[in-house]
């Protein structure tokens, strides 16, 4: 199968995502990789990763954002795409070694799950960035010499620190922008951004009634995301409506009542819908309900 089609999601990536498309890469030579939330495209993929609301692994399926997610492991790991994803090929990726395809869940695999799917316990002994250098060493199995290794952990660490001052500056820079959204809003409990900007650390030093935030997605359509009771907290100032949690399109529309809403994460934090005037309805609504 050297000609699939693997589609993943459209807008914002996440680690699961990229790291289920970097597994598959290691399973098949060649794939054509689409990213959308075209459902008709979906149901036409070889291969459908985090979108898709369905999984099923001899089908190709791998979504974990339906109501009742899709599993988790024995330690209550929940998992997300990736984890799916290494479930079906993990081992075939380890060429048939089980306790490397096992270590390498339990160090990777697993700690990005829970981290993409809120679950906080564990997380804190997750890899760090100074364990991601270290791994640039040849071990003793390779005879690549040291400096040539040095070199390319050179290269990476060059991209990661240019990619932490450009977020730094980008940070920076969002502060007026937030501030002035939280002086502007309508309801200090909803604060409306033109355009996507990092807001947390800013709303939390500068407001503390504000309970969501509304802003565009970079493909068009409008989000509204909870704020967290702290910063890097998956605790909520107030979830979005429960009856919410996992719907998307239609499902959706009829519990809400909003003829455009096009989709509530299980974890209700952040929902959507095509129209700001829509996602405003969204925010109204939340507020309403106990």
């Amino acid at each position: 199968m050297n000609n699939i089609t693997i589609v993943t999601h459209n807008g914002n990536f996440h680690a699961d995502d990229v790291f289920g498309i970097a597994a598959l890469k290691q399973i098949f030579p060649a794939f054509n990789l689409v990213r959308t939330r075209d459902l008709s495209v979906i149901a036409q993929a070889d291969i459908v990763i985090d979108v898709g609301g369905e999984y099923d692994a001899d089908a190709g399926r791998f979504d974990h954002h339906q109501r009742g997610g899709a599993g988790a492991r024995e330690n209550g790991i929940p998992y997300s795409s990736f984890g799916l994803i290494w479930q079906k090929y993990g081992l075939q990726i380890c060429k048939g070694n089980q306790e490397v395809a096992h270590s390498v869940d339990a160090g990777l695999v697993s700690t990005i799950d829970a981290i993409d799917c809120g679950h906080v316990e564990g997380v804190a002994q997750g890899i760090s960035l100074s364990q991601t250098i270290s791994m640039f060493n040849p071990t003793w199995q390779e005879e690549s010499h040291f400096d040539t290794c040095f070199d390319e952990a050179v290269e990476f660490a060059s991209r990661v620190l240019a990619r932490f001052i450009a977020s730094a500056d980008g940070g920076i820079s969002a502060k007026s922008i937030v501030a002035e959204a939280i002086d502007k809003a309508e309801d200090p409990r909803v604060i409306v951004l033109e355009k996507y900007t990092p807001w947390k650390t800013t709303v939390h030093k500068l407001s503390e009634q504000a309970l969501y935030m509304v802003y565009p997605s970079g493909s068009g359509p409008w989000r509204i995301q909870t704020v967290p009771v702290e910063p890097g907290s998956f605790e909520d100032r107030k979830s979005l409506p429960a009856p919410w949690a996992g719907l998307s399109n239609e499902a959706l529309q009829e519990v809400t009542g909003i003829d455009d809403a096009m989709f509530c994460h299980n974890g209700l934090f952040i929902a959507g819908a095509e129209s700001f005037e829509s996602t405003m309805k969204m925010a109204a609504i939340a507020l309403e309900t106990p």
